[in-house]
């Protein structure tokens, strides 16, 4: 069985990343299955809509501070001064069942998973513009001036880390943003590593015939001339290697 990918997202306060994951998660992606949302752990208070166990497990300051005594966690930080972490139960007896996780942490919490398993693959989400990330923050009426102004201070040192990830999403669209993102997860699903499972079950499927894996790998240039030279040998081969039909 083929061990599952971590995906790990990171995001300024206010860039919509949540309601990005949630628009792929419901959307195209959810026929695919094998991928889950890693539920965080913080100690904020809940906000209106969001469900306990669902949007994230909610816990006080003693709770979060046994659990990081205990090492029950794969990454956490103090973030806007509350805790927030993701635990090892939420992610690692997946992968070890083949399921994709997607983890949404800040970027403290991604530079701590990325050194632990620099295998994950690493995503950036960003506003389209600084305007735009004030004003996302102001029309969601969730913090007085004071605290939109340190998360703006926040968010401009956590762009300029971009270069961490491999890849950048800008969310100026969210229908395309969701689409960006299903298609990196995908890209990733149908690598060759992840897909020869899959071929190996088809070709063993085939009366009498059984799969011969050659890894034998790149041509080598002195290879390569007698290779294309050979392709002209067959009977029947036209000027491009093809026969006639």
């Amino acid at each position: 069985m083929n061990r599952g990918t971590l995906f790990v997202l990171s995001a300024p306060s206010g860039t919509g990343k949540t309601t990005l994951i949630r628009s792929m998660m419901e959307g195209g992606l959810s026929s695919f299955g094998g991928l889950v949302f890693s539920v965080s752990h913080t100690t904020r208070k809940a906000r209106v809509g969001e469900v306990d166990g669902r949007d994230y497990h909610f816990v006080d300051h003693p709770t979060f501070e046994r659990m990081i005594e205990e090492n029950k966690f794969l990454e956490w930080a103090e973030v806007h001064n509350q805790y927030k972490g993701t635990s090892y139960e939420e992610v690692l007896p997946r992968l070890e069942k083949g399921i994709d996780v997607l983890v949404d942490i800040d970027v403290q919490g991604g530079e701590q998973v990325l050194r632990r398993y620099p295998d994950s693959v690493s995503i950036f989400i960003m506003p389209p513009s600084y305007r735009d990330l004030e004003s996302r923050l102001i029309q969601r009426g969730l913090d007085d001036p004071d605290e939109i102004r340190r998360r703006l201070d926040v968010s401009h040192s956590e762009i300029e880390r971009y270069r961490l990830y491999q890849y950048v999403i800008v969310n100026d669209d969210l229908e395309r943003a969701s689409h960006v993102l299903a298609a990196i997860i995908l890209e990733r699903r149908h690598r060759l590593d992840r897909m020869d499972e899959t071929v190996s079950r088809v070709l063993g499927a085939f009366p009498g015939k059984g799969r011969k894996r050659e890894d034998s790998g790149p041509v080598s240039p002195t290879d390569a001339p007698a290779m294309a030279s050979g392709l002209g040998t067959k009977a029947g081969a036209g000027e491009n290697g093809y026969g006639k039909e």
